[in-house]
């Protein structure tokens, strides 16, 4: 059995990107992607009525019509009420602990890794797997297994060495922002890193199918690469 999954995401190429992280790996079958917190709780609540409903939702908490924590309060009131990722790049203190009173079991900051996107799904699915099936009650032993299972996290996938969350943002900012791409170079004098650096960084996100890599041929000498934020 594979886990069902709602993407709610405004930012279209953020949500081909969720999409894409989740059609590789096993486990997970995507029901709908959603623009707004509306089409949010009409594709669950839809889902629930019906004979499949929404498992899991990762949910951007910046959407442009109603409040992520608002959507997260009322898919809480669905039966039965579907587990909630937080993907998203706030990170204030008050905000995440706002999260965690409505329900979210995970918090993911933008940007992010395919590594550490598939850390927190794979620990989603542990907990799953942790909980047992047909049981009305738990014990002790079931819900300490269960919550250790999100909580525990594998060093070698949150924090890659060598690659530090804030200068990883920068960088995917100034990649995003710039139509035509940049390359190393660039990037480097836009986030005020060294040329290394920034192609340590960009590769890293090439690896992890959120740019391309585009060789430049219209400059003289050798072509560059540009890398070029996926839509």
């Amino acid at each position: 059995m594979t886990v069902r999954v709602l993407i709610v995401e405004d930012e279209a190429q953020i949500a081909d990107a969720h999409r894409a992280y989740l059609e590789r790996m096993s486990g997970f079958t995507i029901v709908a992607v959603a623009r707004t917190g509306q089409d949010a709780l009409r594709e669950a609540t839809r889902a629930a009525e019906g004979d499949e409903p929404v498992e899991l939702v990762l949910l951007d908490i910046g959407l442009p019509d109603i409040g992520g924590l608002e959507v997260a309060a009322a898919l809480a009131r669905l039966r039965p009420r579907p587990d909630v990722i937080a993907i998203t790049s706030a990170r204030d203190l008050e905000m995440v602990r706002s999260a965690v009173a409505h329900g979210v079991a995970l918090y993911l900051l933008k940007p992010f890794t395919f590594a550490a996107f598939r850390e927190k799904l794979d620990r989603y699915l542990e907990f799953r797997a942790a909980l047992p099936s047909g049981a009305d009650t738990l014990t002790q032993h079931d819900i300490d297994r269960a919550f250790s299972a999100l909580r525990t996290a594998d060093p070698k996938t949150t924090a890659p060495k060598g690659i530090a969350p804030q200068t990883l943002e920068e960088i995917s900012r100034a990649v995003r922002t710039a139509d035509e791409g940049l390359s190393a170079t660039e990037t480097g004098r836009a986030v005020g890193v060294s040329r290394v650096t920034a192609w340590r960084y960009l590769e890293r996100l090439a690896d992890d199918g959120v740019v391309d890599r585009r060789a430049d041929y219209g400059r003289a000498g050798r072509p560059q690469v540009r890398y070029v934020w996926r839509r």
